[in-house]
């Protein structure tokens, strides 16, 4: 890619919902032959050839759902957020961040459906070019990173797994309300006597 943040949402869609020769096409264009994909349900690590095993994946991934609705929210690259327009590029980094929202269906339970948001860490790197061609980046690590209710909603017929979660959140939640309140003497402790987050010594905590 020689403008990874105008072209990966292009690239995203080949490989989410193109036929599998056109999976492998990009793979094989856009990621390195080590590449790796990091998922909270599978993993490929890096090797040589590790770049297949994500071809497998993407494909199983469209068995699974031959029809996906997706679509690409927002692309960072880098500490710069940006807007809809995606025309700043922050060489130093090479990291993408991309937020998405995908509609997944099993063909076999069409009755079952997951509406999911996530966020894709591409990891970039830069492909050696002679003389004077533009440099051209390809992907050397995908980390999908899902919310654990995001994550549910594949996995749980009906909402329920999901709505779990949600009331497990909530009561985590809770809980820290009431820690924080049978705890306030020790943040007390550490606002009036050490001084905050700063680092004393001992000497200077006794003479206060």
């Amino acid at each position: 890619m020689e403008d990874p943040v105008a072209e990966i949402p292009r690239v995203i869609h080949t490989l989410c919902q193109a036929a599998p020769s056109k999976q492998r096409e990009a793979l094989e264009k856009y990621f390195t032959p080590s590449a790796s994909f990091s998922h909270p349900i599978c993993r490929t690590g890096s090797f040589n050839g590790s770049r297949w095993l994500i071809w497998c994946i993407y494909r199983w991934y469209k068995v699974m759902s031959p029809r996906i609705e997706l679509g690409v929210d927002s692309v960072a690259i880098g500490k710069q957020n940006l807007h809809k327009a995606r025309t700043a590029y922050d060489r130093q980094n090479l990291i993408l961040y991309v937020s998405l929202h995908q509609l997944f269906r099993i063909w076999a339970l069409p009755f079952l459906s997951a509406r999911v948001s996530l966020v894709t860490v591409l990891h970039l790197v830069p492909e050696r070019s002679s003389g004077s061609s533009p440099t051209k980046y390809l992907i050397k690590n995908q980390n999908d990173l899902y919310q654990a209710s995001e994550l549910a909603r594949f996995l749980s017929p009906f909402g329920i797994i999901s709505s779990l979660v949600l009331v497990l959140q909530l009561l985590a939640t809770a809980l820290c309300v009431l820690g924080a309140g049978i705890g306030w003497p020790v943040t007390w402790v550490e606002e009036n006597v050490l001084g905050g987050n700063q680092e004393r010594s001992l000497e200077e905590v006794v003479k206060g």
